[in-house]
C-alpha cells in the first residue's frame, strides 16, 4: 500500500532534515508523526519515527542531565503525563478560568487583556490519570511572544477558547485561526470514534493537531445566537468535524464533559497489567496509543517481555474472560492484561 504522504509531512521532514538543535529536531519528528497516514502501508515508517522521537528526547535528557546544555528558556515547559494540551484562544476568553476550574493551578486572572504573559503549565485529573494543560497567551499577529508557536508546535493537541458573551466574537475567532494558519498550525479533528459524544462525528484526524472548540460563557443571554454564528464561521474554515462544546466556567455548565473531550483528544488508551492469579492493579495503567496491540503493552512492561512474548490472556468488554490472544491482538481501554513469555 501506498504511504501518500502530506504535504505538512513533507515540510516536517524537510525541518527534521535541516534541523540544527534536539528541540528542533524533536518538534519536526512530532509533526512527522502527528501528519503522517495511519494506515496499513506507513506502520513501518511509523514505527521508525517512534524511534527516532525516543532517542532525541534521551539525548536531550542526557545533555540535561550532564550539565552541558545552555539553560532552557523560561517559555519552555516540561511534558507530564500521557500528553499536553494547549489551552489559546483570544484576549480575556476565559482560557484561565477554565484552566483554573479543571486543575489545580491558580493564574492570575483579570479583567484586563494579555494577563497570561508566560505559560502556565497544570495538571488535569481524569479518573485515574492525569492530562497536562498549558495555559497560554492570547492568540494575536502581532501581540502574541514570537515563541509561542514553538511551543505549540510541540503540544498533542489544543483546545481554542471563545467567548459567547463578546460583541466581537466573530472577529477574535477569525483572527485567531488567521494566527494558526500564518504559523503553519494546522487543525484536525482528534482521533479515534467520537460517536459516543457527537452525533455525526466522523473522523478524520490526520494533517494537523487534533483540536477541541469550547464556547465559553454559555450563560449570557445572547449566547445562543453567537454560536450558531460561530458554528457557521467554522463551517466555512473546513473544520466541521472539530468537536465543539458548549460550556460555562461561572454556571459550572459541561465542565464534566470537557473534562473527557481532554482525554479523548490524546487518542490513548489505558491498559492493566495483572501477574498470574492475582488482581490487576487499576491505580496505575499503562498509556498507550490508540492502535497499540498486545506486544507493544509487553514491550512497553519491559523489552525483554516483548522479545520473549508468547501470548496473552485478556479481560475486557471486547472479550470473554481469560481469552487467548497474540501479539497482534488490537488493545482496547481498560483492558486487562496477563502476559506469557518464554
Amino acid at each position: 500500500m501506498p504511504a501518500n504522504l502530506s504535504a505538512q509531512y513533507m515540510e516536517a521532514e524537510k525541518r527534521w532534515r535541516t534541523a540544527s538543535t534536539p528541540e528542533d529536531k524533536l518538534a519536526a519528528l512530532q509533526d512527522m508523526l502527528r501528519t503522517i497516514p495511519k494506515h496499513k502501508g506507513t506502520e513501518k515508517l511509523q514505527g521508525d519515527l517512534k524511534k527516532r522521537l525516543s532517542k532525541t528526547r534521551d539525548q536531550m535528557e542526557a545533555r540535561r542531565s550532564s550539565g552541558s546544555s545552555k539553560r532552557r528558556p523560561d517559555w519552555v515547559v516540561e511534558r507530564q503525563g500521557p500528553g499536553q494540551v494547549a489551552v489559546v484562544g483570544p484576549a480575556n476568553s476565559g482560557k484561565s478560568s477554565l484552566v483554573a476550574a479543571l486543575t489545580n493551578a491558580e493564574p492570575d486572572i483579570k479583567e484586563y487583556p494579555f494577563t497570561t504573559v508566560m505559560p502556565l503549565p497544570a495538571m488535569m485529573p481524569y479518573e485515574n490519570v492525569q492530562v497536562q494543560l498549558v495555559d497560554l497567551p492570547p492568540l494575536h499577529r502581532e501581540m502574541s511572544p514570537p515563541w509561542l508557536q514553538e511551543v505549540l508546535r510541540i503540544v498533542d493537541g489544543m483546545l481554542l477558547v471563545f467567548d459567547l458573551s463578546d460583541d466581537d466574537l466573530l472577529g477574535q475567532a477569525e483572527a485567531a485561526m488567521a494566527y494558526l494558519e500564518e504559523k503553519g498550525l494546522h487543525l484536525c479533528s482528534p482521533p479515534g470514534d467520537w460517536s459516543e459524544f457527537i452525533t455525526g462525528s466522523e473522523q478524520t484526524g490526520q494533517g494537523g493537531y487534533p483540536a477541541l472548540l469550547a464556547a465559553n460563557k454559555f450563560e449570557d443571554e445572547e449566547a445562543e445566537l453567537r454560536l450558531e454564528l460561530l458554528t457557521e464561521m467554522w463551517r466555512e474554515a473546513n473544520h466541521p468535524q472539530i468537536p465543539l462544546l458548549r460550556v460555562s466556567v461561572d454556571a459550572g455548565t459541561n465542565m464534566d464533559t470537557l473534562n473527557q473531550y481532554l482525554w479523548h483528544l490524546l487518542g490513548k488508551i489505558r491498559v492493566y497489567t495483572r501477574p498470574p492469579g492475582r488482581s490487576p492493579d487499576y491505580s496505575a495503567p499503562f498509556v498507550l496509543d490508540q492502535g497499540s496491540t498486545a506486544l507493544d503493552l509487553a514491550r512497553e512492561i519491559h523489552k525483554d517481555i516483548g522479545a520473549q512474548f508468547r501470548y496473552a490472556r485478556v479481560w475486557g468488554e471486547h472479550t470473554f474472560d481469560a481469552q487467548m490472544v497474540g501479539r497482534d491482538y488490537v488493545l482496547n481501554d481498560g483492558d486487562v492484561l496477563e502476559v506469557h513469555s518464554d
